[in-house]
């Protein structure tokens, strides 16, 4: 019988990738979701169903019974305070856990390359506060927590906004110019995902994943390879802080009087502005069979069609 992998966040741009993968692999999936619709479209994918939430105890038990392994990718991107992420980000994984009790079964569990400085934003303290929910369990589990930067790839919508901008000449930089950033293909995350499973050992801890470009990028650089693709010059706008700090804080503002989750947030802006989020892949290379395959301009050309043929 083919081994089964309960997924959260499979509904997801970086869980509905991973669960294709674990498919292509050989697994059997079992998904996680909160709606009848998004139900259907996994059933009509192959997947086996559960729906619920993170918060729904008996749809955990229903979720990890009889599965082999678990891939936690739901998570909280978007909110107005602790508790907005909080919700998924901690309590969410709290809750998987205690559904997992007793069944020993391997974890993987995606956080954030935010969580290594968790006093910038809500969103990174409550990625922190996950890992140390899971280092300070009692459960006796495998557990694999993978640290990401910014994933991007086909589907993704985070990224695509400034993409598309990039598409019709103009590159809005909010950060410093001389911050360096990691970029990772989602591909290249599930494939590690994978990777982690099917291996006969399997050794737990966090580790930081991105793409193979050891120094990360300046946005410029990353400017320069769409530039490259699109065989046309893009003009750089930087973008003044004063201006940043009125739109995220009006932004937050009314998130909260109109009930929606938002994205640009001070603590947001505080992510941007941080001068290194460079990945170092190297503990994670010397544990797992795996390396990245996907560099920035070869994903920018899957995620946008730029480069191709007209």
């Amino acid at each position: 019988m083919a081994p089964r992998v309960a997924v959260t966040g499979a509904s997801g741009f970086i869980g509905s990738t991973v669960t294709r993968a674990l498919a292509a692999e050989g697994w059997q999936v079992r998904a996680l979701t909160r709606t009848d619709s998004w139900a259907g479209r996994l059933r009509d994918q192959g997947l086996e169903v559960t729906v619920g939430s993170l918060a729904e105890p008996a749809a955990l038990d229903e979720l990890v019974a009889g599965v082999d392994a678990v891939v936690h990718c739901a998570g909280a991107v978007r909110g107005s305070c602790y508790a907005d992420f909080a919700e998924i980000n901690v309590a969410g994984t709290e809750n998987l856990i205690a559904a997992m009790a007793g069944r020993h079964l391997p974890l993987v569990a995606l956080s954030s390359l935010a969580a290594r400085e968790p006093q910038l934003s809500d969103y990174a303290r409550s990625k922190q506060a996950m890992e140390a929910l899971l280092a300070e369990t009692d459960i006796p589990l495998d557990c694999l927590v993978l640290r990401p930067p910014a994933v991007y790839g086909p589907g993704d919508t985070e990224l695509k906004p400034l993409f598309d901008a990039f598409a019709r000449g103009l590159a809005p930089l909010p950060g410093a110019p001389d911050a360096r950033v990691s970029l990772l293909y989602v591909d290249d995350l599930a494939a590690a995902i994978v990777a982690w499973l099917n291996a006969s050992e399997r050794a737990g801890g966090v580790y930081e994943i991105g793409d193979a470009s050891a120094r990360g990028y300046s946005w410029d650089e990353v400017v320069r390879t769409a530039e490259t693709l699109l065989e046309r010059r893009i003009r750089r706008i930087p973008v003044p802080g004063a201006a940043l700090d009125g739109v995220a804080w009006v932004n937050t503002r009314m998130s909260r009087w109109l009930g929606y989750a938002p994205m640009l947030t001070p603590g947001k802006l505080q992510e941007l502005r941080h001068a290194d989020w460079v990945c170092d892949n190297r503990p994670l290379q010397q544990m797992l069979d795996w390396a990245p395959q996907v560099d920035l301009a070869a994903g920018l050309k899957t995620t946008c069609g730029w480069g191709r043929a007209a």
